[in-house]
């Protein structure tokens, strides 16, 4: 039995990309550069323990992750303190400074996708946003199977 509906990866990727564009002149308004914003959310969920588990929590490499958190670092956005368990390591957490420009980018990017969502059945976007979500949430291995 054929189905009548595309593949899930077929209609995100390109919706992805499409969002990802979008975001590009919201983001350099704010002076931060893609991985620079994904920096700011992640450590908008607390502090992580050193940019080795950062990359990994946002899926950078963390070789390429550095140069991202020394511009972050010396514009005031992050700080890098030893962590009292692990002298030799440091924890990454966001500035107050770090905090408004990720709040301020976020509300830019969400009021741009606000006006995208609006052309959904209200009665379908909540349902919409609950599924993605969801899905989001899900370990890599659960969606993988790996």
């Amino acid at each position: 039995m054929r189905t009548t509906r595309p593949d899930l990866a077929a209609m995100i990727v390109p919706l992805g990309r499409a969002l990802m564009a979008a975001e590009q002149p919201i983001l350099a308004a704010h002076g931060v550069s893609m991985w620079a914003y994904v920096v700011l959310l992640a450590l908008g969920e607390g502090p992580a323990r050193g940019q080795g588990v950062l990359a990994q929590e946002i899926g950078a490499d963390k070789t390429r992750i550095i140069a991202v958190l020394d511009d972050l670092q010396a514009r005031g956005l992050i700080e890098r303190t030893p962590d009292p368990a692990d002298r030799r390591a440091r924890l990454l957490a966001l500035t107050p400074a770090g905090r408004r420009l990720r709040d301020a980018a976020q509300a830019d990017i969400q009021a741009r996708e606000d006006r995208l969502l609006d052309r959904v059945p209200a009665a379908d976007r909540r349902g919409f946003l609950n599924a993605l979500t969801a899905l989001a949430a899900l370990p890599r291995h659960e969606i993988t199977g790996e």
